[in-house]
């Protein structure tokens, strides 16, 4: 019985709820002290009758991990067409209302009035409201935007920089690198990955350009780095790109779909119709991931690159696509690793994404229609019951 080391106003049980680890463990109850799970059984844990302890009943409910959204434009994108276009700060219910308890922030196109040292500012304040966030240092173009000076010296210095991203390939709005360029930026983040224990990857955008992934097939063929750092994104927007896609990921690689809406006639796999397909194929359940592109723009060019129409993303296109998946008939626990357990791997962040003793207590309620009742995120209820119970500083 640990649960005694720890203040006793932290305590926490979750009582009678269906677990989904993500793999699903049935019936089941959760002890939490302060931010961390520190009991996950069948029965319910015996606590002297002299500690103070807020129970929650979920009553049958599903308590899965929270969601992990990957990238995530924290301080807004967009600006393709001037600067009245260019999405606002996400607040912290943009990430809490959609189930995300972590978030990875990234600069796109505008990674020149939209600054690493902006983005770091915005992962602390969240961090500060409750919400788990890092982020990539670079962006969009060639030479990467920094704080130090160097993308190495940005991931080996500071805590919460975990790669570079999102670098663009086969888009007209990227520096068009070259190959040259593309492998010495992806070997310097490897190697702060390996002197700091941190993801290290090169976090990559497509774009719809012809080329598609032939840079990354070209580095697995010719360098020595390893697969795991090319972390493609956006590999779903178009349907040659995804099948190349999964042929990236028998090679090692980790592919990330984007959760953004596809027309009936559009050459492109929504994340759901991603995800079957890619299960279909028997490709590595572990190296596929979706991500929301929150906060980002959704533009639409015509041949001549000029931009005809465009939308914002959000991170709510992650729970509506796991609302699909199950519509479907894929069972939750197949679902759930892409949005969990899955980026945690990836991003090596142990922590993260599962339902176990030492991790950080990061947990959502799914009510019967697979709505979300509940959201905790490091141990605290910011959303129970429909209620809103915790708001960001200016919200």
């Amino acid at each position: 019985m640990v649960a005694w080391l720890f203040c006793y106003a932290m305590l926490k049980l979750i009582k009678n709820a269906d677990l989904y680890l993500p793999g699903h463990f049935g019936p089941g109850h959760v002890l939490i002290a302060g931010r961390q799970i520190v009991y996950v059984g069948k029965s319910v844990p015996q606590l002297g009758g002299e500690l103070s302890l807020q129970t929650y009943d979920l009553d049958g409910r599903r308590l899965i991990p929270g969601f992990i959204d990957g990238h995530a434009h924290i301080t807004g994108g967009g600006g393709e067409a001037g600067f009245a276009t260019q999405v606002p700060t996400v607040p912290i219910s943009g990430f809490i209302d959609a189930g995300v308890t972590t978030v990875i922030g990234l600069l796109g196109t505008d990674d020149l009035t939209r600054t690493t040292s902006a983005m770091l500012a915005r992962v602390y304040g969240l961090r500060e409201e409750g919400l788990s966030a890092y982020c990539y240092t670079g962006g969009y173009h060639l030479p990467p935007t920094t704080l130090t000076g160097s993308v190495k010296s940005d991931i080996v210095h500071i805590e919460c920089i975990l790669g570079v991203g999102e670098v663009a390939i086969s888009d007209h709005r990227s520096s068009q690198p070259t190959f040259d360029e593309l492998i010495k930026l992806a070997g310097e983040t490897h190697v702060a990955g390996l002197m700091t224990g941190k993801a290290g990857i090169l976090h990559i955008h497509l774009g719809d350009g012809l080329r598609r992934l032939q840079l990354i097939d070209k580095a697995l063929a010719e360098t020595e780095l390893p697969a795991r750092v090319f972390n493609p994104t956006h590999v779903n927007r178009g349907k040659q790109l995804f099948d190349e896609a999964c042929e990236l990921a028998a090679k090692g690689c980790w592919i990330d779909v984007t959760a953004f809406p596809v027309a009936e006639d559009e050459d492109a796999w929504s994340a759901a119709d991603a995800l079957i397909r890619y299960w279909q194929t028997g490709h590595p359940n572990n190296q596929i991931t979706i991500s929301s592109d929150g906060g980002g723009c959704l533009p639409h060019f015509n041949t001549q690159g000029e931009l005809i129409s465009m939308d914002f993303a959000t991170s709510s296109a992650l729970p509506r696509t796991l609302s699909e998946l199950l519509s479907r008939g894929i069972k939750l626990q197949q679902a759930l690793p892409p949005l969990t357990s899955n980026p945690a791997e990836l991003l090596r962040l142990p922590q993260k994404g599962r339902i176990t003793c030492g991790a950080d207590a990061d947990l959502l309620v799914l009510d019967n229609n697979v709505n979300i009742f509940g959201v905790m995120a490091l141990g605290e209820w910011h959303r129970y019951d429909g209620r809103c119970l915790r708001k960001g500083t200016f919200e």
